[in-house]
């Protein structure tokens, strides 16, 4: 990735930059890659990034939105996203984000348990109207990613287990305000190795021909997210495999001609493009190590304080040899630090430092932590 330096100079760190040739190099390849298959449809998980302008040209491409919030569902409306292409999951919906989506007319809920379709069944009769929902069925896969976000254990907070499938589709019928369009999955984030997704493949397999002997074909199946990107060097591969992770699906998993498929991708469609960018603020020796102490935080990118996450991180402007540093934020914890041990080139105080692929859960999870303010962004085209 090229980052403008010169420009740099003028602005103030920290900030997210976010290299728009490349998410549009992104979703051009996801629409490549979806348009092989007429049944696969992508909804941008909004969670990811919800940056004005990140919405605004994902929306050029068509993509629709998976919102789990009603303030994601008010972001992606005034990005000029439709409603009918809106999805909104999410194991505690408000009254006030259920009454919203009804009002706007979106396309699905996707529901986590009977108490959620029966508060959404009572709040559409009240408003005179038909909710239609997705049931989010836990497959009992384990993605094997981190256990922050695995998410399709039986054991879960999100999801109705398999277990109580039969008597959820028992108590449907006796709700006169929802439709039943769907299934909804999600197994997890991060994740890397194809096989969990075949899995998942098979398990919904099961579950459709038992809903086939019911006499039930549902209208869509939604098999959420997940798919990985990489941390360690992603120059490397700055588009994940999506030829490779839509073909799975189209090998394993078997849809009615009339069925839809959903996607919904957010880490992979907006990760690499984005970068915190920070300067330095001292060079601190240690007894055997030296410390590169940053003007980002935790407050900025908390996923490797929360995650124990790695990302790769470059000094930008130096080309002196290379030297081992802690490259630590001044947050009054312990645990904000970005990386041990990282490997940059000689490195001063004023220098800046690129931490790459932060496009997807960094600016979005921003605090404002020891009364910091929140960090800016800008975007390649606009700087």
């Amino acid at each position: 990735m090229h980052f403008p330096v010169e420009k740099f100079n003028l602005l103030e760190t920290p900030f997210y930059y976010y290299d728009t040739d490349l998410l549009r190099e992104t979703l051009r390849t996801i629409s490549q890659e979806t348009g092989r298959y007429s049944q696969y449809h992508v909804h941008y998980a909004v969670k990811a990034n919800a940056n004005p302008r990140i919405l605004s040209i994902i929306r050029e491409y068509d993509l629709g939105a998976d919102c789990v919030s009603g303030g994601e569902i008010k972001a992606v409306m005034k990005a000029g996203f439709p409603a009918d292409k809106i999805v909104f999951a999410g194991v505690g919906k408000a009254d006030w984000e259920i009454k919203l989506g009804l009002e706007a007319g979106i396309y699905c809920f996707n529901v986590e348990s009977i108490p959620e379709l029966e508060n959404i069944d009572k709040l559409a009769g009240e408003m005179g109207k038909t909710a239609p929902v997705a049931l989010r069925i836990n497959p009992n896969i384990d993605a094997h990613t981190h256990h922050y976000i695995t998410t399709g254990l039986n054991e879960n907070k999100f999801g109705i287990s398999l277990n109580h499938f039969e008597k959820v589709l028992d108590y449907l019928p006796k709700l006169s305000h929802v439709h039943f369009k769907g299934l909804h999955f999600h197994i997890g984030s991060q994740i890397v190795d194809m096989s969990p997704f075949q899995m998942l493949c098979n398990r919904i397999n099961e579950i459709q021909e038992n809903l086939f002997r019911r006499g039930i074909v549902v209208d869509v199946i939604n098999v959420g997210g997940g798919l990985g990107v990489d941390y360690q060097t992603p120059d490397q591969h700055p588009v994940p495999d999506f030829a490779n992770y839509f073909a799975v699906f189209h090998k394993y998993l078997k849809l009615f001609s009339q069925q839809h498929l959903f996607f919904e991708l957010g880490r992979a469609v907006v990760c690499q493009c984005g970068s915190l960018i920070t300067r330095v603020l001292y060079v601190k020796e240690g007894e055997n190590k030296k410390f590169a102490i940053v003007d980002a935080g935790m407050t900025d990118l908390i996923r490797p304080a929360l995650y124990q996450a790695h990302h790769h991180i470059e000094n930008i402007v130096s080309s002196r040899a290379i030297e081992s540093y802690d490259v630590v934020g001044p947050i009054c914890e312990s645990s904000d630090c970005f990386g041990q041990n990282v490997p940059l080139s000689g490195t001063f105080r004023g220098d800046f430092i690129a931490i790459r692929s932060a496009g997807a859960y960094g600016e979005i999870m921003a605090s404002q932590y020891n009364c910091r303010r929140l960090p800016g962004s800008h975007c390649s085209d606009e700087i």
